[in-house]
């Protein structure tokens, strides 16, 4: 199993120890045999034999690499329980602010200010700090998961969801993805679902009929991470706010935007960013009202967002969905409606994660009696990697994650 080379310097190919951290090394203060999560794991990649590990590189590209630094130095003079969680909380917190005020600054930064990889790959070699630390003080397995969870919640945009209180001024709740699909060459890949939720983060945009006000978050390809309620907690604090629309957002097919017509109950099996597949009814998350619908119905206004000529991709309605005639063996995929009785099977989105945030958002919306608040799922255009196998980006590639993410805050903007 790889680690991060030594997880106190976040690899040695990418980072040079500062006096602090390599003074935590001498003081064990990590202990680099603790495995990490496959996702972790990828943080050592490379494009070429001997190239530079693509995660931390990317990181450094950034200039978030003194914030994963300073981190690694600073947990190790933590001395308490509560002062460890009040510090991954707000390093968490921190880490999200810095990536959206990067990707939304209006002076030119070091490198494509759209690129939503650095803050996946800092997120996860600060998360594997956490994973690998050896605290002053006894801790449980239970006690270090639900740190990780605290300070990976904080990263995503969970701890700064709050809407400003601004009388008449709309507001909707959106959520990208994490990049995914990452082994081999892959591990480049970004998601432009990601790249928007940070251009859009906190936004307030002027349309014909009004200000709108965004905020979002970054959700994980992960099924234990929905298990756990990552959407019912984003989206349960928006509702809380009385929000006007809730948008999940997704990498979709090539070439186009898809509003989804239908989330559907179901986890077609397919393996997440940690290898690990799911298979069958989406499961409820603890806490949450969560009515049992099969399928769910966007009220997104899809053929005002069709009609609002946002380009460069075209824009479609996708009314396509599946059910089970016979559960786990036969199925009968449709562009009608759903039979009532039938177990969903997928919907227009599919059966992975990106249906699943639909179904999750809405069906918290539907369980709180929100009927007022618009919601449904946008699936962007795929992004495609840099020409050069052997290249982290291009100006081709930044150019089309660029025009997905415009065409994405447009979109929005229009709903």
């Amino acid at each position: 199993m790889k680690t991060i080379a030594g997880l106190v310097g976040l690899t040695a190919i990418a980072l040079t120890l500062s006096p602090a951290v390599a003074q935590a090394q001498d003081a064990n203060c990590y202990d680099t045999t603790v495995p990490l999560t496959v996702e972790e794991q990828r943080l050592d990649d490379t494009l070429v034999a001997g190239g530079p590990a693509v995660g931390p590189a990317l990181v450094k590209l950034a200039g978030f690499d003194g914030r994963v630094t300073d981190f690694t130095a600073k947990l190790c003079r933590q001395i308490a329980p509560k002062q460890a969680q009040q510090f991954v909380q707000r390093e968490g917190n921190a880490l999200w602010k810095a990536a959206v005020a990067r990707a939304q600054s209006t002076t030119p930064v070091t490198h494509d200010a759209y690129d939503d990889r650095p803050l996946y790959w800092a997120r996860l070699q600060l998360s594997s700090a956490l994973r690998q630390w050896t605290p002053r003080f006894a801790m449980a397995p239970n006690d270090r998961a639900k740190l990780v969870q605290q300070f990976d919640w904080a990263s995503r945009g969970l701890s700064d969801s709050a809407f400003p209180s601004k009388p008449g001024v709309r507001r909707i709740a959106v959520t990208g993805f994490d990049p995914f699909q990452l082994s081999g060459v892959n591990v480049r890949r970004a998601n432009p679902a990601g790249a928007a939720a940070l251009q859009l983060d906190g936004r307030e945009i002027s349309t014909p009929s009004g200000k709108v006000v965004l905020q979002a978050a970054v959700l994980p390809v992960l099924w234990g991470g929905f298990d756990e309620g990552v959407v019912e907690q984003f989206y349960g604090s928006a509702l809380q706010q009385k929000p006007d629309a809730f948008v999940t957002i997704s990498q979709g097919r090539p070439g186009r935007f898809d509003v989804e017509r239908w989330a559907a109950r179901w986890r077609g099996g397919f393996a997440d960013n940690n290898n690990v597949g799911s298979f069958g009814s989406v499961p409820n998350a603890a806490g949450w009202p969560q009515p049992a619908n099969e399928f769910i119905e966007t009220s997104l206004p899809f053929q005002k967002m069709i009609d609002a000529g946002t380009g460069p991709f075209t824009v479609n309605f996708n009314r396509a969905f599946c059910e089970w005639v016979v559960v786990g063996s036969q199925q009968s995929c449709r562009t009608d409606e759903p039979t009532p009785g039938r177990v969903a099977a997928s919907g227009g989105g599919g059966d992975y994660l990106s249906n699943e945030s639909m179904y999750r958002a809405n069906r918290l919306r539907i369980g709180y009696g929100a009927t007022n608040v618009l919601g449904g799922h946008l699936h962007t255009p795929v992004l495609g990697q840099p020409a050069d196998p052997a290249a982290l980006t291009d100006s081709a590639f930044e150019k089309q994650r660029r025009d997905i993410a415009d065409q994405v805050k447009a979109l929005v903007s229009v709903v």
